[in-house]
């Protein structure tokens, strides 16, 4: 996961609203979002090289995402998949922070990685490359790509702003306004907007718009969950090819205490 927008108590009608695209290589298998099988019971799509996910949402309306952070260097070797921190907290009885908590011993075992997990009664942002390793956050928006929570790269920018007018219109709104926010692939143009992240500048480009299209690697597909404060919930998923295309879609609507 690359890029999302995430609203916590922010709206009258949504616990918890979130826009988010998933790059990746395209060569790398994965399944769409569907109900996993288990006693966690867990909506997500799945990583089928690891096995793992990175976006989910449980029976109990607990929430957690990944976004990895971009770094220079090989990924550890020998580490373990960042795509199994989702399963592993929406499979335990704990909550958010007690969850990063008992994860801070061994977060160094991991590539560079950022995680974001909510239950009920809180939002939670841990990363193994701040300092201090988890936090929990207050209502209000947050922005996330491949650095630090709310690292102003310009891409990020401009989809919160969509975002914010979105949530500004303080009623029901249909997800197909944060779809075309997901799916925006103006690149930006000015060298010194770019984001300074040791890439090259063409791939510091490529990278630079919310959608990311590349026959290579790109935006595998777009995310969203709108939470409602009860316990009903939208949460719908589109997925795209090498050329950017729409190939498939799953959503689901459903009420408080409802599971597919």
């Amino acid at each position: 996961m690359c890029l999302l927008v995430l609203a916590w108590r922010a709206h009258p009608r949504y616990r918890l609203v979130v826009a988010a695209n998933r790059d990746e290589f395209h060569e790398r298998p994965a399944a769409g979002l569907a109900k996993w099988p288990g006693p966690g019971e867990i909506l997500a799509g799945r990583d089928l090289r690891a096995n793992g996910t990175w976006l989910a949402l449980d029976r109990g309306r607990r929430f957690g995402v990944v976004t990895n952070f971009r770094e220079l260097q090989r990924p550890q070797a020998a580490a373990p998949s960042r795509g199994e921190l989702i399963p592993a907290y929406l499979s335990s009885p704990a909550g958010p922070g007690e969850f990063l908590a008992a994860l801070d011993a061994r977060v160094a075992e991991y590539s560079g990685f950022n995680l974001l997990l909510a239950d009920r009664d809180s939002l939670w942002y841990g990363s193994n490359r701040a300092t201090p390793f988890a936090r929990a956050l207050a209502p209000g928006v947050y922005g996330l790509s491949n650095q630090s929570l709310d690292s102003p790269w310009p891409k990020l920018q401009r989809v919160r702003r969509g975002f914010e007018e979105w949530l500004g219109a303080a009623s029901y709104a249909a997800p197909e306004t944060l779809f075309t926010l997901l799916g925006d692939r103006a690149r930006v143009s000015e060298e010194s907007q770019l984001p300074k992240t040791g890439l090259t500048l063409e791939w510091e480009r490529v990278l630079s718009s919310p959608f990311v299209h590349d026959p290579n690697y790109g935006t595998r597909c777009s995310t969203v969950l709108m939470l409602e404060s009860g316990g009903g919930f939208h949460l719908g998923e589109r997925r795209f090819d090498a050329r950017g295309i729409q190939q498939g879609e799953t959503e689901y609507s459903l009420n408080a205490g409802e599971w597919p």
